[in-house]
């Protein structure tokens, strides 16, 4: 049987902290970035934008991008959005959502720019 990799991750040391399952692998890269883009405009999901401050993201609300993406499926335009929200709120964490339309849920959800830690 093997053994289970303990992550340390502490509240009180901002850079440990985990986020979501991609945050315990490597950080992604712009063409890991844009293969998941890719799939949940594959899945027909309609992509969304949301950032909050690094000291408010577990407790509070992340703030929505302007609307959520609805039917687009030009890749750059979402990668495009993305690095926008990323520009205007630099030291914000910025997440990628995918919505589900029929299961009316999120159906992919990921930091793509950590902010810095507080």
């Amino acid at each position: 049987m093997s053994t289970m990799q303990d992550y340390q991750s502490s509240l009180d040391d901002p850079s440990s902290r985990k986020f979501e399952t991609f945050s315990y692998l490597p950080e992604m890269d712009q063409a890991r970035i844009r293969k998941q883009v890719e799939y949940i405009v594959a899945k027909g999901w309609n992509p969304a934008i949301e950032h909050s401050e690094p000291e408010n993201a577990f407790d509070h609300y992340w703030y929505m991008w302007k609307l959520p993406m609805f039917g687009e499926t030009d890749v750059d335009t979402i990668l495009a959005e993305a690095e926008a929200c990323h520009k205007a709120h630099p030291d914000n964490h910025v997440r990628l959502v995918g919505y589900d339309n029929y299961a009316q849920s999120k159906g992919a959800e990921m930091v793509v720019f950590r902010g810095k830690p507080v």
